[in-house]
């Protein structure tokens, strides 16, 4: 009778059991696999497929990963089978050979990241070894290690190997060594190696990853040290198979990370981008999922469009979408203080037109509307002073302090609505270039001299014209007619920021005027 020892050893993490023949052994199959009560499944499968005498060579040096009973049957379940449908697939014995090494390699010699090719060449293998001790063959866990034989060694597996392309392999295939490199400090190639998974990867490029680490001030080995890479790197990821054909303009959809969303632009151009990174090579497919290049990576932070759309700006946010400027506001690594019109304001509007939300949305000029209500940097309220601001769009906005903050006409309900790349405050209309007289098509062209004025104004090149002096809250100072070069008194006003507004022949035009 064969006198047996049991030794009980920690690595990993995990407390294992496993024994030791103190008489000399023979291989693998006859010593581990055979006798094992967890692994009938794996002995019918080597037997069936004329395998046996490969793992019982004495000349062998061999690392098997066996996949315990339990596996096998999580697989046939998976594939709506049974482990008698596992034993009639036509590349049984390729899967088989993918679970074997032609080197022993015992459980100490494990680093993260390996990958190392089986005597399957269908594909390789990767390896985890996880911080906590814990080590991954692609996506199964090995649960336990260093069964030896006189020609090598066994560690058992929680899961069957596939020899499948995967989302993983593109990556590794295709020169995105940054990014591969950060899936394995992460530990994710587990989730992303697991072939009966359904991804969507969004991959961004080397040069991507060099751009993020010139904009962090760090070297790209420093990203990968960021806390919240894998959240980062997950952000990048959807639970789902999305090909290019599949994408709709202004889709918001949910990654692996919970974070933040994904925002979609699909432009009229064609031209797809992913928040603010533009997809630069699409539908690279792989047996779980698909793959689509980006050339900037996306950052899970809360930005001035998740400002809106996550505080029920829902006209805005279509306003953005239809006009193709979510990438630009998406952007985390720009700065914008947005002047935000309610839902309310929008209806307001297209009253005012005598049209509704969808001719608001079908105006030529939408873009430029939209950048009207964005200012580049972030302005705090506190930091707000009247007079004319520099908008996105290239015109400028008229800031009023007195009796509350007005921009142009518009009252700012809410103010300082922070996001990571700015702030956001809301207006109870949406603001236009012809209430300062923008429009050329209808203008009276005048000229206000000196502007700015301490005490009095000429006005140049108007004739018969009626002049109204108000400020921005609507309140009229001076109205009189007009002649060319005629003077205005502005001694009676308070030093601010007013509007001068001419009336000829049915022409209205405005300018801003400073009293100082």
């Amino acid at each position: 009778m064969k006198k047996l020892k049991f030794y009980a050893f920690t690595l990993f993490g995990a407390s294992m059991l496993f024994s030791s023949a103190i008489h000399a052994q023979t291989n693998v199959f006859d010593d581990v696999i055979a006798p094992s009560p967890n692994h009938t499944y794996l002995e019918a499968a080597l037997i069936q497929e004329g395998l046996v005498g490969a793992l019982q060579n004495p000349n062998a040096t061999l690392t098997v990963f066996a996949p315990d009973d339990q596996a096998f049957t999580n697989l046939a379940t998976a594939l709506g089978t049974n482990v008698a449908g596992l034993l009639a697939l036509p590349n049984l014995d390729d899967i088989l050979l993918y679970h074997v090494l032609g080197t022993t390699v015992p459980s100490a010699a494990v680093t993260n990241g390996a990958i190392v090719q089986p005597l399957s060449p269908t594909n390789t293998l990767k390896i985890t070894a996880t911080a906590s001790g814990n080590v991954f063959i692609n996506q199964a866990q090995v649960t336990t290690v260093d069964l030896t034989a006189a020609n090598g060694v066994v560690h058992v597996t929680n899961g069957v190997l596939l020899p499948a392309e995967t989302v993983a392999d593109v990556a590794i295939d295709n020169g995105f060594n940054t990014l591969v490199t950060a899936v394995v400090t992460a530990e994710l190639l587990p989730a992303l190696t697991n072939p009966l998974s359904n991804l969507t990867v969004f991959a961004p490029t080397d040069a991507a990853f060099q751009d993020l680490a010139d904009e962090l001030g760090v070297p790209v080995a420093g990203l990968l040290a960021l806390p919240q890479l894998s959240d980062i790197l997950l952000y990048h990821v959807l639970g789902s198979e999305v090909p290019s054909a599949a994408v709709s303009n202004g889709a918001i959809v949910q990654p692996l990370s919970n974070i933040n969303t994904l925002k979609m632009t699909l432009t009229g151009a064609g031209d797809v981008f992913v928040n603010q990174a533009e997809v630069t090579a699409v539908d690279i497919t792989a047996d779980n999922g698909v793959v689509h290049v980006l050339d900037a990576v996306v950052l899970p932070l809360e930005t001035v469009a998740d400002v809106a759309i996550d505080n029920g700006f829902s006209t805005l946010v279509t306003a953005v979408v239809t006009a193709e400027l979510l990438p630009a506001l998406s952007d985390p690594f720009s700065e914008y203080t947005v002047f935000a019109p309610t839902n309310q304001a929008f209806t307001n509007l297209a009253t005012a037109l005598n049209t509704d939300l969808n001719g608001i949305l079908a105006l030529p000029n939408l873009a430029d509307i939209l950048l009207y209500h964005v200012v580049g940097g972030t302005v705090l309220s506190t930091q707000l002073t009247a007079g004319p601001v520099a908008t996105l769009e290239g015109s400028d906005v008229i800031v009023s302090l007195s009796g509350g903050v007005k921009i142009n006409d518009a009252n700012v309900t809410i103010a300082d609505v922070g996001a990571d790349n700015g702030v956001v405050h809301v207006l109870d209309k949406v603001i236009l270039e012809s209430y300062l007289g923008i429009n050329e098509a209808n203008k009276a062209n005048f000229e206000l001299y000196p502007n700015p004025s301490n005490g009095s104004v000429s006005i140049n090149g108007i004739d018969n014209a009626e002049v109204i002096v108000s400020d921005f809250s609507g309140k009229t100072f001076l109205n009189q007619n007009v002649n060319n070069n005629t003077s205005l008194d502005l001694n009676g006003l308070s030093n601010g920021t007013y509007l001068v507004t001419i009336v000829q022949n049915g022409n209205r035009s405005v300018q801003t005027l400073v009293k100082f």
